[in-house]
């Protein structure tokens, strides 16, 4: 009975953080759903763009992904003073990393003219970079703080912050992308103003709304926790699960860039079944975070029992889930795709992918959910070299020799995405049962 009430436990966490991911999702959802009612190349260009700016944030998210576990565990042992000085290091850690990604962004429209992009999505996607690229400052902030507010099983300002930014978002996309008011239409331009003044203020709403809890916690704040002495330690714990975040966004929303050789059509239909499985994504996501601090938190209280229940709990719960979201797709891919733009070519071209990627939902939800088990023994490092093997050694490589070569175009690339999956959830799996086997002893 224990694992049923683990189960129960994990999900009562794993409920609110699922709401937070996809509002968090919404935004970027309900922009590519706007813009792709202006063109194919506005869709194309906006899913370039948030290509390199999303990839930026995917890093530095990653990179702070540490800091749920760790206070975790400074909360399971009681150790108030460790967790304070945690979040306020993470706080100091989102700003710094933050400064770099920003330079890199800027760059856009080299980087783009690098990867070889057709040139009537090139502009468009240029613009909004540009325009997105200064957001990723406070959303890191806000990363920081959910992070560690989630660490305290303190969700609820979270899910108010992202629900209210949302109807903020939607009613900027609508007047900024399509005009009105006196405006002209923006297009992507507006899609992108309308995503930086969201994370603003989805950062600020968060602290206001969390203030009485936060106050304590980071007043007065101690600078000697923003020195890179003392920040080290925390950003090369973090690096490995940036790379990781990286390395499997790339194999991704990467792959919008090679699909990009082939055309706007395939980008475009790469964008839309990207949306879904991203938006199917978020609930392993959330699971997997929330299994990041049950684990952590027993751990942290000498409770190994209680963190295998956990990890089982929660890789359980991922399969089962996906499983459901896999078999939707395989049944309704015309009808998904559709939710995103209405451009009859794109939309049958999306539902061959969609199908594709309703064979991978389960690995998926297998190997996120193992990722933060592991983060939650504190194993940052293995999920980096097994997304490098799995994607990158073996994923992409066939994808490629599948779409070009072998004539099976963006479909090919998918496969090639298939066997990537596969291969992370394997090992990863193995992992995990490795290290449980540790603890037993």
């Amino acid at each position: 009975m224990q694992v049923p009430s683990e189960l129960r436990s994990l999900l009562r966490l794993a409920a609110p953080i699922l709401l937070v991911q996809l509002g968090q999702f919404a935004m970027a959802f309900v922009d590519a759903a706007m813009v792709g009612r202006v063109s194919q190349q506005a869709l194309a260009g906006i899913a370039l763009g948030n290509m390199l700016v999303w990839g930026l944030f995917v890093f530095g998210q990653g990179v702070l992904a540490v800091l749920d576990a760790r206070v975790a565990h400074a909360l399971g042992r009681g150790d108030g003073a460790r967790a304070r000085a945690t979040i306020q290091q993470g706080l100091a850690l989102a700003s710094f990393v933050s400064l770099p990604l920003m330079g890199i962004g800027f760059f856009a429209e080299p980087i783009f003219r690098a990867l070889d992009q057709p040139n009537d999505v090139l502009p468009l996607a240029v613009d909004y970079a540009r325009w997105a690229v200064p957001s990723l400052l406070p959303a890191l902030l806000f990363v920081a703080l959910r992070q560690s507010l989630q660490a305290m099983t303190t969700v609820r300002p979270i899910v108010v912050a992202v629900l209210l930014t949302n109807l903020l978002n939607f009613a900027l996309d609508a007047w900024l992308i399509f005009g009105g008011l006196g405006l002209p239409p923006l297009g992507v331009e507006g899609a992108a103003i309308a995503t930086l003044v969201s994370r603003i203020a989805m950062t600020v709403l968060l602290a206001a709304i969390a203030w009485p809890l936060l106050r304590p916690l980071l007043r007065p704040f101690d600078w000697r926790m923003a020195t890179p002495r003392t920040l080290l330690p925390l950003a090369l714990a973090g690096l490995p699960v940036g790379c990781q975040y990286a390395l499997e966004l790339g194999a991704f929303s990467g792959s919008t860039t090679f699909l990009g050789w082939i055309g706007s059509e395939a980008q475009a239909a790469h964008t839309v079944a990207l949306k879904l499985a991203t938006a199917s994504f978020m609930v392993p996501l959330s699971i997997s975070l929330a299994a990041a601090v049950r684990v952590g938190h027993a751990l942290g209280r000498g409770d190994a029992p209680a963190a295998r229940r956990a990890g089982l709990a929660a890789i359980v719960a991922g399969a089962v889930v996906m499983a459901g979201f896999g078999l939707a797709f395989l049944l309704l891919p015309q009808a998904l795709a559709r939710t995103i733009t209405d451009v009859a070519a794109v939309v049958t071209a999306a539902a061959t992918l969609t199908m594709i990627a309703g064979v991978f939902q389960v690995f998926d939800g297998i190997q996120v959910v193992c990722v933060g088990v592991l983060r939650g023994l504190g194993d940052t490092r293995t999920p980096f070299f097994v997304n490098v093997l799995g994607f990158w050694v073996l994923g992409i490589p066939v994808g490629l020799l599948l779409a070009f070569p072998a004539g099976l175009g963006a479909a090919g690339f998918w496969w090639g995405l298939v066997l990537g999956l596969a291969t992370v959830a394997a090992i990863l799996g193995l992992r995990v049962r490795r290290l449980f086997a540790a603890h037993r002893t």
